[in-house]
Formats: structure tokens, C-alpha cells, sequence
């Protein structure tokens, strides 16, 4: 998978995710789409509608940082936040499809019951675990990328290890046809 078509599907992940959360906020609930939460969960919420918005607004924040992965900056100022960012939505991400799993599969009855409906559940899942791979990818060739050319672009090396000059086949000779 390349980083380009990695990094637009972890944004798509991270939009399927705000839409979701504008649905449930909607309907007033809480939880994933597949998995209500448990109704005791709703006394620790003063306003249901207002905590999913917060949350769909999360969900643009890391389309974004996803689609940043895409031409990521040099500059330290960005580049590092940028990073960051990634590696703790993956984790939050990769946590979510985890524990929501561990749920569907009765491993988790801390984390409720069972899902009701097992196909949106799974359905719920299959995006997630798509999202966090996409934006691992991404979020690896952009840090590749960051050591010596573009992400994805081989280089050649002097004695020192530097890169000096693209090599045959990485895509230099492609992107000045365009």
C-alpha cells in the first residue's frame, strides 16, 4: 500500500468515525454504531449530544492529521506535533478496535453486553482495524520519509550514509514526467 492511498484511507477511517458520532449524537446515545453503551454510562454524560459532537470534532482533527501525512512538512514545528498526533490516535484507534472486539467476542462484559447487532458491530470493527492499519502505514513512511527524501523514495548513500542522489526506480524520473 503506498503512503498516498494509506494516508487518504486512515482520513476516510477518521471521517466515517465523525460521521458516526454526529449520528449518535443525533439519536442522543452513546457508544459506537454496533455497540450501545450500557445504561449506566449515560449518568457520567450531563449532555450525550454534546459529548458525541466533541467527539466527531476529535474525528475531523485526526482526518486532517492523516491527510497532513500526505505532504508532511520538514520543519520540526510541524512535523513533530504532526507525528505525535498520529501515534496517539493509532494507539487510541488500535485500543478502541481492541477492547470493542474483546466485547463483541464476550471477553469484555466490563465493557457491556454483547453487541445486539453483530453485523454493525462487525462492520464497526472491519473500519476501525482498517483505519489504524492504513494510519500506521502512513504514519511509518512519513517518518521513513523524513530520513533522507521523500516517503517511499529510495536513495543512494556515500560512505558516511547520507543520501546523495535518488537511485534508479524511486520515482524521480515518474514524478518529473508528470
Amino acid at each position: 500500500m503506498s503512503h498516498r492511498v494509506a494516508a487518504v484511507t486512515a482520513c476516510l477511517g477518521a471521517l466515517a468515525y465523525t460521521v458516526s458520532k454526529v449520528d449518535l449524537a443525533r439519536d442522543g446515545e452513546l457508544g459506537m454504531p454496533g455497540f450501545p453503551a450500557p445504561a449506566e454510562s449515560y449518568g457520567a454524560v450531563a449532555d450525550v449530544a454534546t459529548a458525541q459532537l466533541a467527539n466527531a470534532a476529535l474525528g475531523l482533527l485526526m482526518a486532517v492529521v492523516a491527510l497532513v501525512l500526505l505532504r508532511l512538512p520538514r520543519t520540526r514545528l510541524v512535523r513533530w506535533p504532526v507525528l505525535a498526533a498520529s501515534w496517539v490516535g493509532i494507539a487510541m484507534v488500535g485500543a478502541g478496535v481492541l477492547g470493542f472486539g474483546a466485547r463483541a467476542a464476550g471477553l469484555a462484559p466490563g465493557l457491556g453486553p454483547t453487541p445486539p447487532h453483530l453485523r454493525t458491530a462487525l462492520a464497526a470493527l472491519l473500519v476501525g482495524a482498517v483505519w489504524a492499519a492504513a494510519w500506521t502505514v502512513a504514519a511509518v513512511a512519513a517518518v521513513r520519509g523524513g530520513r533522507g527524501g521523500r516517503a517511499g523514495q529510495r536513495t543512494a548513500t556515500g560512505a558516511t550514509g547520507v543520501p546523495t542522489a535518488p537511485t534508479k526506480g524511486s520515482g524521480m524520473a515518474e514524478s518529473r514526467k508528470v
